[in-house]
């Protein structure tokens, strides 16, 4: 299994954090099993595109709640890593206290 688990919803309270503030995260590695992903469907299209992060950031969004890793943003990023056979991805990561 690439990922941890896949869920459809995130289990965490709304964090209202910005794009600029997402920004100032320092991105760091994270192996994609420790993932559970909050989406349940992608759209292949992104999957496939030569530059699907031309609108958004560089790195996954990943949110930290109750000891776990939540792939916020950026299943596209990790579908390709794990496709390309890494096992890890550079990721923002957000704790969120709950």
């Amino acid at each position: 299994m690439i990922f941890k688990a896949v869920r459809d919803g995130a289990p965490y309270p709304d964090h209202h954090t910005t794009l600029k503030a997402w920004a100032e995260i320092p991105p760091r590695p994270i192996r994609l099993a420790e993932l559970i992903t909050t989406k349940r469907e992608l759209a292949l299209d992104k999957l496939l595109a030569e530059d699907s992060t031309f609108y958004g950031d560089l790195f996954p969004h990943v949110v930290e709640y109750r000891g776990a890793l939540y792939l916020e943003d950026g299943l596209h990023r990790a579908l390709r890593a794990a496709l390309q056979q890494r096992n890890q991805i550079h990721a923002r990561v957000l704790v969120v206290e709950g």
